[in-house]
């Protein structure tokens, strides 16, 4: 099977907002360039596929780490290219091990002891510069994460 290659003009620069970077831009054809939407086993590529899965899920809102803050333009781009909404996108700082590295599962991190769920929620809260709660009554859980959203800047 011969690869089919299509190209579609990119924005330049793209720009959009953070709610806690702030205005960010990037030109994706110089920084990024020709990015993959169907790997050669026949896949499709994340890029394309978190696009898709967050459109088809009604996603408004995409709070993840810092270090995927680069895709976010790539994304955006396939959005208005499919005609689909753009969320508003949240990156959160990184919690780094004694190591400098990230923590998670790939490096080892311990899981977060959950015995208590307060303690455990302010304790992740402060690595990541969230205010904490006084009492576990003081929200219910779903909604810690719209309290913090709606403290970040728009």
């Amino acid at each position: 099977m011969q690869a089919v290659i299509e190209h579609f003009k990119l924005p330049t620069p793209l720009v959009w907002h953070d709610r806690r970077l702030g205005l960010q831009s990037q030109d994706v054809a110089a920084e990024v360039g020709d990015f993959v939407l169907r790997r050669a086993d026949g896949l499709w590529a994340y890029q394309l596929a978190v696009v898709v899965d967050d459109a088809a899920q009604a996603v408004s809102n995409v709070v993840r780490g810092q270090d995927l803050a680069d895709n976010t333009a790539r994304q955006i781009v396939l959005q208005q290219a499919l005609g689909l909404p753009t969320p508003r996108y949240l990156h959160t700082p990184l919690v780094l091990g004694d190591n400098g590295e990230k923590l998670s599962k790939q490096n080892g991190a311990q899981a977060v002891n959950v015995r208590d769920p307060l303690l455990a929620l302010n304790a992740a809260a402060s690595c990541l510069g969230l205010p904490a709660f006084k009492a576990i009554r003081e929200l219910e859980t779903q909604s810690y994460l719209a309290h913090w959203l709606a403290l970040q800047p728009n």
